[in-house]
């Protein structure tokens, strides 16, 4: 299956957020050819291929098709949660609400609701979504039926379940199937004893595997951290020695400067939640400063129960405007590199570096954003206008591995909409009656 997309105007994200006007062929899964359409013949020569025809041609009306965007750091099931506990501080929100209903989630509940979650990726944009949650494989499952691509992350804790059961998540997930892969984690520092986390670094040595966490998310999380073992989050993971072989972070609100050199040495990700750290009063991540140190940092939403939406837009802006006030400097994070973060920085951190720019043989997981819309007009700078004025209205188009799964408004990858939400309704119900 030959897809051409021409008429474009195309943000490889390759030299930056420079656009080149022309033309993207896809074939099958990866993308076959991206240019101006000049060369084309040149092309055919170049790759010994006799000629090029397409199965389907779609005229992108001068938009623009760039990389799909990268939720770093989602908890996709969590959408059930979506207003049902807000306002709340984090550890409060967690222990009386969170917690309590997520005991009572089936693993058929967790496949349902990843589906409606997918959905409102593909409304925004997301092509791959960084997964920590509970029965990865029915996440799996669910998105392989649906064709989104998932980076699952264990959030092993005290509470569950078993360390054989990680590896075993590891050994299987990984073979699972092209859309999906399977990183080591633990959920934080302040869910597991010191004795889980020195067996989980046994188990991150045995595979050379990096690992991610949520850490130094709040000022009481590291308070506590300091009081139990004289080290913050980041310097008690590290001395037990889970970051050897890499991995990262979530959220990283409270780092310090011997916390960021540390990151920066290792060459750790961190990714950033700015509507869920603002929403939970956690705090403002010092994105600034993590650049200046060369740190790679990605942007994920954390679900849709802390913030309360799957929009990678808010999260865009809020990662600029946020540091820019944090900074009292308008200059902070610039536009330019918040789309980065999106999705060439979040692509390095979940390892999909096969995903991270529109070139030839690279995934073709490529979105469709829609200028003729009054939001982006006037086209003073199309990279800017994304970031600062841009919303879920613009995505006229979401690819997944060549597959064409949101177009126009409409789901290609679900049959019956209104029963996926009736369900989630229905899921909801039970849970909080129980």
């Amino acid at each position: 299956m030959k897809i051409r997309l021409y008429n474009a105007r195309i943000m490889t994200m390759a030299e930056g957020c420079s656009l080149l006007q022309g033309e993207i062929w896809v074939e099958n899964d990866r993308i076959l050819y991206v240019g101006d359409g000049t060369d084309l013949d040149a092309f055919c020569k170049r790759t010994g291929i006799p000629g090029l025809a397409a199965d389907k041609e779609i005229d992108c009306e001068g938009n623009v098709l760039m990389p799909g965007f990268k939720d770093a750091h989602t908890h996709s099931a969590m959408v059930a949660m979506r207003s049902f506990a807000d306002d709340m501080p984090l550890q409060e929100w967690l222990n009386t609400k969170i917690f309590p209903l997520e005991a009572k989630m089936t693993e058929q509940d967790n496949y349902d609701l990843t589906q409606l979650a997918i959905l409102e990726y593909l409304t925004t944009g997301v092509t791959s979504v960084f997964d920590m949650y509970l029965s990865p494989k029915d996440i799996a499952r669910a998105c392989v039926d649906m064709g989104m691509r998932c980076v699952l992350v264990s959030g092993l804790n005290k509470f569950g379940p078993a360390l054989e059961v990680m590896e075993e998540r590891y050994l299987t997930l990984n073979r699972m199937h092209p859309l999906i892969s399977y990183m080591l984690g633990v959920h934080a520092e302040y869910t597991c004893s010191k004795e889980l986390l020195e067996q989980v670094s046994e188990m991150v040595h045995k595979y050379k595997a990096p690992l991610f966490t949520h850490i130094s998310e709040t000022r009481t999380e590291t308070d506590e951290c300091l009081e139990r073992y004289g080290m913050t989050p980041p310097q008690f993971l590290d001395s037990l020695g889970l970051f050897d072989y890499g991995g990262g972070g979530y959220h990283c609100v409270y780092f310090t400067e011997e916390d960021m050199e540390l990151f920066a040495k290792k060459g750790l990700h961190i990714i950033t939640n700015p509507g869920s750290n603002t929403k939970l009063a956690s705090g403002v991540a010092p994105i600034t400063r993590f650049l200046e140190k060369g740190i790679n940092v990605g942007i994920g939403t954390d679900g849709a129960s802390s913030n309360n939406c799957l929009d990678m837009f808010r999260e865009m802006f809020l990662t600029t405007g946020l540091a820019k006030l944090k900074e009292k400097d308008a200059s902070a994070v610039d536009a330019e590199e918040v789309l980065k973060m999106a999705t060439v920085n979040g692509a390095k951190a979940m390892g999909l570096t096969d995903c991270d720019i529109l070139a030839e043989g690279k995934k073709a997981d490529i979105i469709m954003i829609d200028l003729h819309q009054p939001n982006m007009q006037p086209l003073n700078n199309i990279a800017k206008n994304i970031v600062y004025s841009g919303s879920k209205q613009n995505v006229k188009m979401t690819m997944i591995d060549g597959r064409i799964l949101y177009y126009d408004g409409r789901f290609l990858c679900c049959d019956d909409v209104e029963a996926l939400y009736a369900k989630a309704n229905e899921i909801i119900a039970r849970l909080s009656a129980e």
